[in-house]
């Protein structure tokens, strides 16, 4: 197949199924990103080869098509009229078209007929209107970030439509040189985005009109970020609830006191009652995550780590000799 391959540059076999393509291709997108490689024009010129690819493969038409026609599948419209009236039927997947032979000149005459250059004139028909692809973009945040909502600054692979034709592939009935037809533009952009509150791991936030641009003057499609939390050193997620551990001094857990429970806003009092044992849960209504699209919020489980004193005194240790001949069971 001339041209790049597409299954190479995501690492997939052709038979690779929809999952699977996704799947390399969230894999590759975060190891070559930008935002990941600061200054590193490889891995920049990685990412978009990754970003075309997956742009091709994701889209069932256009795989049909690259699958037929290779790095052509734009000009798949043309070459099929075109092979229809030459009798030729096009296979791009393997060693050329089949059907009837052409010498060289038969064959410039063909292509200059399908590009508007020959013979034949070209193509007049305006092509329809049709909306742009929807498109993903892998976001790590912060459990922080996660609670409180925040705004970032993406850089990614965009494809826009073409300034020179205004999107048609076309300008006065020629195929526009600029985008060869394709009516868009490969480039990359940044884009601010806002990541509500509440997100959690495979939440797929919809930023509208922000993916793909349309063609022939239709509807971009959406942005879709996929996220991805990063794990917390203090706090445990299991849902909307977090759960954290808590240092309870012996002698407040056997005679009851209050103490200090992290939240990801803040500091809270709790009090202990007398006799608390160790790994006893407390839960903390509303001191959770909060819930996505929502005003109210999952809860907090403090659960008890009780503390063993430590460099004890002569004193301290006798009076502890005196209570375990009271209590030996302490």
């Amino acid at each position: 197949m001339a041209g790049k391959d597409y299954y190479n540059i995501l690492g997939v076999n052709r038979n690779a199924s929809e999952k699977d393509i996704k799947q390399a291709y969230r894999r590759l997108a975060r190891q070559y990103h930008p935002d990941v490689n600061p200054g590193d024009k490889s891995a920049e010129a990685r990412f978009k080869e990754v970003n075309e690819a997956y742009e091709v493969l994701s889209d069932k038409e256009k795989r049909q098509k690259y699958n037929k026609y290779g790095d052509q599948w734009q000009h798949a419209e043309q070459f099929e009229k075109a092979g229809a009236n030459q009798n030729v039927r096009w296979d791009f997947s393997s060693s050329g078209p089949q059907g009837s032979q052409f010498d060289q000149g038969e064959l410039e005459d063909l292509f200059g007929g399908i590009f508007g250059r020959g013979r034949t004139g070209g193509f007049s028909r305006q092509a329809r209107p049709r909306r742009g692809r929807d498109i993903e973009h892998p976001v790590e945040v912060t459990l922080e970030e996660a609670y409180n909502g925040s705004n970032r600054i993406l850089s990614m692979e965009s494809r826009e439509a073409c300034p020179s034709c205004s999107g048609t592939g076309r300008i006065q009935n020629a195929v526009c040189s600029a985008c060869m037809g394709s009516g868009m533009t490969s480039g990359m952009k940044r884009i601010e985005v806002k990541i509500p509150a509440g997100v959690k791991d495979g939440s797929r936030v919809r930023i509208a009109g922000k993916g793909e641009a349309g063609y022939s003057g239709g509807k971009s499609g959406d942005l879709y970020l996929v996220v991805s939390v990063k794990p917390h050193t203090q706090f445990q997620r299991s849902g909307d609830n977090l759960k954290v551990e808590v240092l309870v001094p012996l002698m407040t857990a056997l005679l009851g006191g209050e103490v200090q429970v992290p939240t990801l806003k803040g500091k809270l009092a709790l009090k202990i009652p007398e006799e608390t044992q160790n790994g006893r849960e407390f839960k903390l209504t509303g001191q959770g995550m909060p819930k996505l699209n929502s005003s109210s919020k999952g809860d907090l489980i403090a659960k008890v780590k009780v503390v063993l004193p430590e460099k004890l005194t002569d004193e301290e240790k006798r009076l502890y000799r005196q209570l375990a001949v009271l209590r030996p069971d302490i």
